[in-house]
């Protein structure tokens, strides 16, 4: 099933929806769950008017991609923020969360057709979860790198990192530092962490908790406050 070049004529009031995440592995902000919607014409516009895997563009091109995204069709998103993403982690239920995530926007929606980016290999047990979760009873393709291959996908994945980029760059003005991409491979999003924890809990604004980033940091810190007492 594509959404690019249907094998037949689009239905009347056929209505497909692109679903995607960003920021799963991110140790600060929220998981945003991001949505398109739009008729299969639209649809088959996306690559022309430059929708890739958001992973693929700029940040301005993002941003102007999801400007030239608005006309065509329905922008959507779900928040999680990084407390509601720590329980989920903490119960190992963090695909359940994003499922849950891509359930509430196929309500909302009330699409005909759902494509989705799956976190998991088993594709097919994932996409009947959300389909269920959202009592969904059409055609939905849940499959790995949906966001690469569909550009339906890569619509909503743009939707959804521009989104999380947006509520990135609030923390960072109210933290009054740099703290960088949010991924836990970045060195100034690791010296953010590692001042805030250092700073107290209730001065670590936006920091995953469940993260081993986070952990790690934490025993490191606790270590060296040890080693300053005498044995």
């Amino acid at each position: 099933m594509s959404p690019v070049a249907p094998a037949r004529a689009a239905r009347p009031g056929e209505r497909l929806l692109g679903l995607d995440e960003a920021g799963r592995g991110s140790v600060l902000g929220p998981l945003v769950i991001g949505g398109f919607l739009c008729a299969p014409d639209d649809a088959a516009r996306l690559r022309a008017i430059g929708v890739r895997d958001s992973k693929q563009l700029t940040a301005p091109r993002r941003e102007a991609v999801l400007r030239e995204l608005a006309p065509m069709g329905r922008r959507l998103t779900v928040v999680f923020p990084p407390a509601v993403v720590d329980r989920a982690v903490r119960r190992n239920r963090l695909n359940r969360l994003e499922a849950d995530g891509f359930a509430a926007l196929i309500r909302r929606a009330d699409p005909t057709s759902v494509f989705l980016d799956a976190c998991e290999v088993n594709t097919a047990r994932f996409g009947a979860e959300v389909a269920t979760k959202a009592g969904f009873a059409g055609p939905l393709d849940a499959r790995n790198h949906a966001d690469r291959d569909l550009p339906i996908v890569g619509a909503a994945s743009i939707v959804a990192k521009v989104h999380r980029d947006a509520a990135l760059a609030r923390l960072q003005r109210r933290v009054g530092r740099p703290i960088g991409s949010g991924y836990p491979h970045d060195p100034t999003t690791r010296a953010y962490v590692a001042e805030a924890l250092g700073a107290g809990q209730r001065a670590a604004p936006g920091i995953r908790r469940s993260w081993k980033t986070t952990e790690t940091i934490m025993a490191a810190r606790t270590r060296t406050t040890l080693d300053r007492f005498p044995s």
